[in-house]
């Protein structure tokens, strides 16, 4: 330690001495510690997939997936996922709704709270890399007693006021890169916040239009149930009619009451459901059960689209397996909590290793306010010191390797998590693939079955059926619609699927040279 007390003149050349030192000693420090490292992911082993359909037919890329009366859906490799994928689906309304959603929901709401959490986390973790510079100012009135003061002064108990001012800087370089692998930590952690929230919104997205698809499948159900209900209430009164001119027994009427009750048993759990979705929906907007859903005023549409209102979008893009990585929220954010633990090793390494300590102290003390720096009262003060760990029973070793675990483990998350995305991709094209198949095939039973329900029911107004014709047209017509209305619902519910998959359009591809990829529209 040095310390010398100085006049007033000297006191500023001191400082700024002392501040130009530090300064030195930073630029110094840091090309010792910022030394460009390849990206974490680059030592990851991610296999990619042979094809980007996955298990899912190939001929999806070349051809569109279109069988019979349903829809065609067209896929195009290497376009880019819209961020306002919903559009695609036709329904001014869905758009209104996913916008109040993407405005009020509370998951989304403290996703980005913590995206400025980390943020902020991480602007701090940069100043600690920097000179710390304080000023203070201290002011005391004391008495000393006659036994504590000198005898060389005036023997009586004095009383006297002592002012002090000074300014201290302080700094520590980064001569082993341990302060800026800590700040590149704490950007993973922002990145990795940044992306979470992205996925959120991913996902708030795609569960407001998974839950306005199932709303209006749950709708068109219930509308069906309750024609299937007056339909067989309708053969019932023809059977009581018959029953009472002796041309129908006793026993085909309590079969059709019996099916009356059957169908109607049905609607109750219906009901409970869709009341379940509209909760579901009003937690997704923010709003209490119970509260309007209508959509923005100017909208003209129902305040929930129905089936028919809801677009099959007829171009679907197919990010590419290796911009997959890049686009998947999820994908980025392991692969910043990976960044984050390849950081955290190179802090744990640096626990290990010496740390130089620079700090400088200059100010004023008088009894005066105003002779501080005047008259000798003026000091400074420069401090250095160096530590080094010696021993620590091997706590700083054993954290060293805890962050080298924690690495290998963020290494498998994030390979699992890229793999689980190429799965995902798979999955949805194949569901798509299938469900145009199944939405045919629903179809046509749909429109075979009603037609042989109106003709038995005819066939029994001129008795030339029973009742067991009867029931079992009727059967199969309400089992056919329901076939149909989930075979729809499927196809719609399972795009959203493949949008989401993709990554839903949050994250975009960097612009290079050939500009960004073409965007899916869906129209």
């Amino acid at each position: 330690m040095i310390a010398q007390t100085l006049r007033g003149p000297r006191l500023g050349p001191v400082l700024g001495t002392a501040l130009a030192t530090l300064a030195a000693a930073q630029i110094v420090a840091v090309p010792l510690a910022s030394a460009k490292a390849p990206p974490a992911t680059a030592s990851v082993d991610v296999p990619l997939p042979p094809t980007p359909t996955g298990y899912a037919p190939a001929k999806v890329l070349d051809q569109p997936m279109q069988q019979g009366n349903a829809g065609a859906q067209q896929v195009h490799a290497g376009m880019a996922v819209s961020a306002q994928w919903w559009e695609a689906f036709g329904s001014p309304a869905l758009n209104a709704l996913v916008a109040r959603a993407l405005a009020a929901n509370t998951d989304l709401a403290a996703a980005r709270a913590r995206m400025a959490q980390a943020q902020a986390l991480a602007g701090a973790a940069r100043g600690g890399l920097l000179p710390q510079v304080d000023a203070g100012l201290t002011s005391e009135r004391q008495r000393l007693s006659a036994t504590l003061s000198t005898p060389l002064a005036d023997p009586n108990p004095q009383v006297f006021s002592l002012h002090t001012a000074q300014v201290s800087v302080s700094y520590a370089p980064d001569l082993f890169g341990g302060g800026a692998a800590r700040l590149r930590s704490a950007r993973a952690a922002a990145a990795q916040a940044q992306a979470q929230a992205d996925g959120v919104r991913n996902m708030v997205a795609a569960n407001v239009v998974l839950e306005v698809i199932r709303h209006a499948a749950l709708t068109a159900e219930i509308e069906a149930t309750r024609e299937a209900i007056d339909s067989n209430q309708q053969v019932l009164g023809l059977l009581r009619q018959r029953e009472k001119v002796g041309a129908a027994g006793r026993a085909d009427v309590t079969a059709q009451a019996a099916a009356v009750a059957a169908v109607e048993g049905a609607l109750p759990p219906l009901k409970q459901q869709h009341a379940a979705n509209l909760a579901a929906l009003s937690v997704l907007l923010g709003e209490a059960p119970g509260a309007p859903l209508e959509t923005a005023p100017g909208v003209k549409s129902a305040p929930l689209p129905t089936l028919d209102e809801l677009a099959v979008p007829a171009d679907v893009p197919l990010v590419l397996s290796a911009d997959l990585l890049v686009v998947r929220p999820d994908v980025a954010a392991s692969a910043a909590a990976l960044e984050g633990a390849a950081a955290d090793v190179k802090v744990a390494m640096a626990a290990r290793l010496p740390q130089i300590n620079l700090s400088a102290t200059a100010g004023g003390t008088a009894e005066d306010f105003g002779r501080m720096f005047v008259d000798g009262n003026p000091f400074w003060q420069l401090l250095g010191g160096i530590t080094a760990p010696i021993f620590h029973g091997g706590t700083l070793k054993r954290q060293e390797q805890a962050a080298r675990d924690a690495l290998d483990a963020a290494k498998a998350g994030y390979k699992g998590t890229a793999l689980q995305a190429f799965a995902d991709v798979s999955n949805a094209l194949s569901a798509l693939a299938n469900d145009t198949a199944a939405l045919d095939v629903a179809q046509r039973g749909d429109d075979a079955a009603a037609s042989s329900l109106i003709m038995v029911k005819r066939q029994l107004e001129l008795g030339a059926v029973g009742t067991l014709q009867v029931l079992n047209a009727s059967a199969t017509a309400q089992t056919a619609r329901a076939q149909f209305v989930a075979a729809r619902a499927a196809r719609l519910a399972d795009t959203v699927g493949l949008f989401t998959a993709l990554g839903g359009g949050v994250r975009q591809l960097p612009t290079g040279p050939a500009g960004p990829a073409p965007v899916a529209s869906g129209h």
